[in-house]
């Protein structure tokens, strides 16, 4: 096999995208107008089982605007995981609203619901539930805590498009879901965002707030200050060929997963499991290496053998703007010491990734294993 460097992932482009592209270059339809912006947002709604769906510009401001129009702002608390990509927690202080951080479970990875219920204080407002690397949280626990204590529940769905709980798309369990479309992503549009919804009166304040504030009704009238977070008709484009091409994605990644299974079967490593009635959708495979094994050391010789990958988030609530007074969530802590990403491309062979376990237990006995 070709010994040049493995990539962590790799976006596959190989439906409709240049077609649809072209069309947009052609009728010089690039801008946030054009028939698939509309096109893709109702086939998004329809592939997740959505009332609504409202594209953006990328997943960080589908956050945003969502609890935005939610009317989380100063004074509120949003309970937010630790160990999740900082934009969870980064959407919530542009509210000026403050994250709280919960720990994880061991188990899933997801966040804890029984920790949330300890972290519930007048001032909460929302819980948001972050499937992370695409495994689905426990979002009947979830949503009985936040039915007890009369707080809603934002879904961030950036790593879990096609996941489902119970048989059901991640994104209609909360009062909102949010998406990202990031190259990296298991469908993408390079950059693009997508937040969904059962409630029609949320949908209108979504699309009203990405144009400006702008009054659809009287051409530059504006009635709130809203932002710039539309979607171009390009990104729609490729979305929508992507889309077009999602369970092809989605078995891929799946099939990936099943690959690693079978190959790290008996090595001292642990991974991110499938826990209850769920279907993980593996935007990253990823392992727990020992206690006492130097992390850095292992990846620096993958590296070297020409194998990309990348550490487990770093904590949230560790990182300088979020630390306050050196609290401890040891199950998240732990997760992100111990854990790395595999290379998780749904191109990716059966012989690449057996490769990639092997030179995985030579790294592992070099460093102590």
């Amino acid at each position: 096999m070709d010994r040049g460097m493995i990539p962590v992932y790799r976006t596959t482009l190989a439906g409709n995208e240049r077609r649809y592209v072209n069309e947009c270059l052609e009728t010089t339809w690039i801008s946030s107008k054009g028939r698939f912006i509309d096109l893709f947002e109702r086939s998004f709604a329809a592939y997740t089982g959505a009332a609504h769906a409202v594209a953006v510009c990328n997943g960080t401001v589908a956050l945003h605007l969502a609890l935005v129009a939610l009317g989380i702002g100063p004074g509120d608390e949003v309970i937010v995981p630790s160990l999740t990509y900082v934009a969870s927690a980064n959407a919530v202080a542009y509210t000026g609203a403050t994250p709280v951080f919960a720990d994880s479970r061991r188990d899933t990875w997801q966040i804890d619901p029984e920790d949330v219920a300890r972290r519930i204080t007048p001032r909460t407002r929302a819980i948001m539930a972050v499937h992370l690397y695409g495994h689905p949280c426990d979002m009947d626990a979830l949503a009985e805590v936040a039915a007890r204590h009369g707080v809603v529940i934002v879904e961030d769905c950036a790593e879990a498009f096609g996941t489902l709980y119970r048989g059901r798309h991640v994104g209609t369990f909360g009062e909102v879901g949010t998406f990202s479309f990031y190259g990296n992503k298991t469908i993408t549009c390079g950059e693009g965002g997508m937040i969904t919804t059962s409630r029609g009166d949320i949908r209108e304040r979504l699309a009203h707030l990405r144009n400006q504030g702008a009054d659809p009704r009287r051409r530059y009238w504006h009635d709130a200050i809203g932002y710039n977070y539309r979607m171009t008709n390009i990104a729609a484009a490729i979305g929508l060929a992507q889309l077009e091409r999602a369970d092809a994605i989605i078995e891929a990644k799946r099939q990936l997963a099943r690959w690693y299974d079978e190959a790290l079967s008996g090595m001292a490593v642990g991974t991110q499991r499938e826990v209850g009635d769920v279907r993980h959708t593996w935007w990253m495979y990823s392992v727990l290496l020992p206690d006492g094994i130097d992390r850095d050391a292992v990846m620096g010789r993958l590296e070297a053998r020409g194998v990309e990958t990348r550490p487990l988030f770093y904590p949230v609530h560790t990182l300088p703007m979020y630390a306050r007074g050196g609290a401890r969530l040891p199950v998240a802590e732990d997760l992100a010491r111990r854990g790395m990403n595999l290379p998780s491309w749904p191109g990716l062979t059966e012989e690449q990734v057996r490769f990639i376990v092997r030179e995985l237990q030579e790294a592992l006995r070099h460093c102590g294993c």
